[in-house]
């Protein structure tokens, strides 16, 4: 049980059930390594964090919390915040209580595990899987790898520009992400470019058609109208639009030259937003360089990973 998933990927596999079902098979764990995952289910007065297992009392005390806290790097507002949330972790020892058998576990070196053997080796461009954690105006902070998270700005999210980024996550939510930079432990991530080209987008629309679309910015010239995360067309203007409404438009031309698509808005209307799960172009691998721009188009948008 080796591949460092974000928390609460491998809680219900047969594996880790299997492992934490029985001292026996806690031993066993304990003895290869094992990053397994249970559910915290208290945060006491000291911040230890009791774990919930079906053979033993499980405690993570507070200094084996998190990677970071027993240097005073890491807040103990991360330890609170998984209570009710699985958790990874290794087992350390067995204590034996009048209250019968407690495992003393670790998160801290599963995620020093996690740091030294996964985290160290990516390089930017390279596709992982992530779950978003929680979502602040300037980007969204995902788990990529028991329980270390990482950051994905806001304008990294796709290309259709939003004003937050529950217009498109969830908490929650598993995502597939790039690596944008890496500097030691701290990675940052993007997200646009696995949604596809400009010309990848477009080729699910036709001329003549009336689709829906979300109004993301009225200008003086006319108003954007998103058709796919990745994409979006000019409208002309119309009275009682509004930015978030949802549009019925007909599209008047696409236009690859200029990477323009002409729309008309037929109707729009205020409907409650429900991100959808994203849909991906690329979905595994390493990214060198991803070129958003149609080969005919005179201006070239492009990401360089290095």
């Amino acid at each position: 049980m080796t591949s460092f998933l974000p928390e609460g990927k491998r809680i219900n596999t047969q594996e880790n059930l299997a492992a934490i079902g029985t001292l026996e098979g806690l031993h066993a764990a304990m003895t290869r390594g094992d990053i397994l995952e249970a559910r915290a289910v208290l945060c006491d007065h000291a911040h230890n964090l009791k774990v919930d297992l079906p053979c033993a009392h499980g405690i993570i005390p507070r200094e084996e919390g998190a990677l970071g806290i027993r240097e005073g790097n890491v807040r103990d507002i991360a330890l609170i915040s998984r209570v009710g949330r699985a958790v990874c972790f290794q087992v350390k020892e067995f204590v034996q209580t009048q209250n019968g058998t407690t495992a003393v576990l670790s998160r801290a070196d599963a995620q020093q595990q996690c740091a030294r053997e996964y985290l160290s080796a990516l390089s930017p461009g390279d596709v992982i899987p992530a779950r978003v954690t929680h979502l602040e105006p300037f980007g969204a902070f995902c788990d990529i790898g028991c329980g270390m998270v990482a950051l994905m700005p806001i304008d990294a999210i796709s290309v259709s520009r939003i004003e937050h980024p529950d217009e498109r996550f969830t908490v929650g939510m598993d995502i597939l992400a790039v690596i944008k930079t890496v500097n030691g432990n701290r990675i940052t991530l993007s997200h646009k470019e696995l949604l596809g080209t400009w010309e990848e987008n477009a080729s699910q629309f036709s001329v003549g058609e009336t689709v829906t679309g979300v109004i993301r910015s009225i200008e003086n010239y006319g108003a954007f109208v998103e058709l796919t995360p990745n994409l979006a067309g000019l409208a002309e203007l119309r009275d009682n639009i509004h930015v978030g409404d949802t549009a019925a438009v007909f599209i008047k031309s696409i236009l690859p030259q200029k990477m323009k698509i002409k729309l008309i808005i037929i109707d729009s209307f205020s409907q409650p937003n429900i991100p959808e799960p994203p849909v991906y172009c690329i979905s595994g691998g390493n990214i060198r360089t991803f070129t958003y721009s149609p080969p005919e188009c005179t201006r070239t948008i492009m990401t360089e990973f290095y």
